[in-house]
């Protein structure tokens, strides 16, 4: 049995989901971050539970040739960030190996390695994501602005982020120098007192940058001064929003936003299309992935100028647009207001008038749009990490579409999902993983399945 500070000599067998590396101790699973599938090491337990430990590489005895070093100084300590250890095509290696364990393991399905297709990587792995949300802590006179910590909310401090989109050492220069000036406390998550919780940066492929603070009241000191500052020093900066959030809870935006400067949103082309990105709104943090993982679920979809598509958690109605210029009409669901409006100006602004958008919970609204009577041809799925809720899944099951295309960040509900669509009647036809979250541990899945003759 293991125990705490226990020193011992470790094989990691392979990664887990958030890239760590897991090995066996006499029958036992042990954690351990940084380590790579073949490497040996020396190495420390620092936690032990009934069925598994955690321990800390002290030392390689035999690195593995993926082992490449960290190009962010923040790497060590930051949580935003799990394999700038490896190299790029070793992180591509392991997300797909987690797609086919999870569509196994978790979705029950009888699947060969090749029906798992290779993870399309980024041809730009770096500066690539364009929204970065970043938590403020520690004081008014010493501020701080990062990334949590690995499995913990202590902050670590950055300059900037070499996988965020453009520079953020201005903002972050910037928005410190206002907190010292104006003397703006940052916000305490252990007695909830403070102001600023959050700035969330985001940018757009043309150089326009959005800036969105959120804080425990909308009313903040100084505001010209921060103004002045980023515009002084930001390149592209554009607007300065904030998001009044007084909840008790992990949760990082608030449920309105008010514009304190500049423009309402700002606007990124996918696949030909202009969209309005809005302070709260939801879109895809990878633009250039984002192309090749939207084509993979209209290919999927394969549509048919008559077809009748609902596309459920339909954000800023990227896909719903996108599916829209190949078939009949595309009903989008959404629960966010401020994304609906952004879904209906992106469709005026494209000349789109075959989409209809609806502010609605898809758990409510696709069963009563289906009990009275819509029977859609395609359905597609973009939800959020936890997933789809059992009365959608019997919603679609009832309505019975021809095909269900599943865009998932997160795979192991996905699996869990597609394993009861498939019991219901549908059967897979293929998926293809798509990189957006580099150097992290995500990754992004579409999948398609489609109705069996039974159901016909």
């Amino acid at each position: 049995m293991l125990v705490k500070n226990q020193d011992i000599s470790l094989t990691c067998e392979r990664l887990g989901a958030e890239m760590e590396g897991i090995c066996r101790y006499e029958g036992q699973a042990v954690f351990v971050a940084g380590a790579l599938p073949g490497e040996s090491f020396a190495a420390k337990v620092v936690q032990v539970r009934p069925q598994y430990a955690f321990a800390k590489l002290m030392k390689l005895t035999a690195p593995s040739m993926d082992r490449r070093d960290p190009f962010c100084p923040a790497y060590v300590q930051c949580g935003g960030c799990s394999c700038q250890h490896m190299s790029y095509a070793a992180t591509l290696s392991a997300k797909r190996s987690q797609v086919y364990d999870c569509l196994t393991r978790i979705g029950g399905l009888a699947l060969s390695e090749t029906d798992v297709p290779a993870i399309i990587g980024a041809d730009k792995p770096t500066h690539c994501r364009n929204k970065t949300s970043l938590p403020v802590g520690g004081t008014a006179t010493h501020p701080l602005l990062g990334f949590f910590k690995r499995r913990s909310h202590d902050i670590v401090d950055i300059s900037d982020c070499p996988v965020s989109m453009g520079t953020l050492a201005p903002v972050i220069a910037a928005v410190k120098g206002w907190m010292l000036e104006a003397g703006v406390e940052p916000y305490n998550e252990e007695n909830h007192h403070g102001l600023l919780r959050h700035v969330i940066v985001r940018t757009v492929r043309g150089g326009d940058v959005l800036i969105l603070l959120v804080a425990t009241s909308a009313s903040l000191p100084e505001v010209p001064k921060l103004v002045q500052r980023l515009q002084n020093t930001v390149p592209g900066f554009v607007a300065l929003h904030v998001s009044e959030n007084q909840m008790n809870n992990n949760v990082i935006l608030g449920k309105t936003c008010k514009k304190l400067y500049g423009v309402d949103a700002i606007f990124e082309t996918i696949l030909g299309l202009n969209f309005e990105i809005s302070p709260l709104s939801f879109f895809q943090v990878n633009p250039a992935q984002t192309e090749r993982l939207y084509q993979h679920a209209i290919d999927f979809a394969a549509l048919t100028s008559g077809d009748t598509v609902v596309d459920a958690y339909a954000g800023a109605g990227t896909i719903s647009l996108c599916m829209a210029k190949k078939c009949k009409r595309v009903i989008g669901l959404e629960i966010v207001p401020q994304a609906v409006e952004s879904a209906r100006q992106n469709a005026s602004r494209n000349g789109i008038g075959n989409v209809e958008f609806i502010t609605a919970s898809v758990e409510e609204k696709l069963p009563e749009l289906v009990e009275q009577g819509l029977r859609p041809d395609v359905v597609v799925l973009d939800p959020p990490r936890k997933g789809v809720e059992p009365q959608v899944i019997e919603a679609i099951l009832k309505a019975a579409p021809r095909r269900v295309v599943y865009v998932s960040c997160h795979v192991p509900t996905q699996a869990r999902d597609v394993a009861l669509l498939i019991a219901g009647g549908y059967r897979f036809v293929g998926c293809q993983p798509v990189d957006l979250f580099c150097y992290a541990s995500g990754v992004e899945n579409v999948l398609v399945l489609e109705r069996t003759l039974e159901l016909q």
